[in-house]
């Protein structure tokens, strides 16, 4: 068990906060842990029907390109989970879900991070009139799922919840 003694430094934003902390390490010496404290988020692998996914294309600045993914956003405060991917959902593709099913909640940067992702799967899928949130979202695009797994080798798809999600429902293996 590492045991903190103080926070060294510190960064806010509207989406997280990021600290430098001085621990005492489980073999009784100083070390130092990047901790970022990030809200919980949502994504969902839409099914249009048994043959097809709704996946957008989104630019990510971290890499400094457009990226293939599911669904996904962070929740809003006082928002669960559920609630927040059927709002990320209709601001993002601009359909909404008759049914939506919980596959898996995960961490997916443990060693500095507390966020958890919660993934489902959506269907009974309507297009609904409403604007795509298009600060975010570059496209909107029907995958047929017999194309995921060559796209997966050709490193179409690099999003880690995407790949998750497509490989914990079977159309990846």
């Amino acid at each position: 068990m590492e045991k903190k003694i103080r926070t060294i430094a510190s960064l806010s934003t509207r989406s997280f906060s990021a600290y430098l902390d001085e621990v005492l390490l489980q073999n009784n010496q100083l070390g130092q842990r990047m901790r970022i404290d990030h809200p919980e988020a949502s994504a969902i692998i839409p099914f249009v029907s048994d043959k097809e996914i709704l996946m957008v294309r989104q630019y990510r600045y971290a890499l400094g390109q457009e990226t293939l993914e599911i669904p996904a956003g962070k929740l809003d405060p006082g928002e669960n989970p559920e609630q927040c991917i059927r709002r990320e959902l209709l601001e993002e593709t601009g359909y909404e879900a008759g049914r939506i099913e919980w596959v898996y909640t995960y961490a997916p940067a443990l060693g500095y991070s507390n966020e958890l992702i919660h993934i489902y799967s959506g269907h009974a899928l309507r297009k609904v009139d409403t604007e795509i949130d298009e600060r975010e979202i570059a496209s909107v695009e029907k995958i047929p799922l017999d194309k995921l797994k060559s796209m997966v080798k050709e490193r179409l798809i690099l999003d880690g919840k995407t790949l998750l999600g497509l490989s914990l429902t079977g159309m990846i293996p």
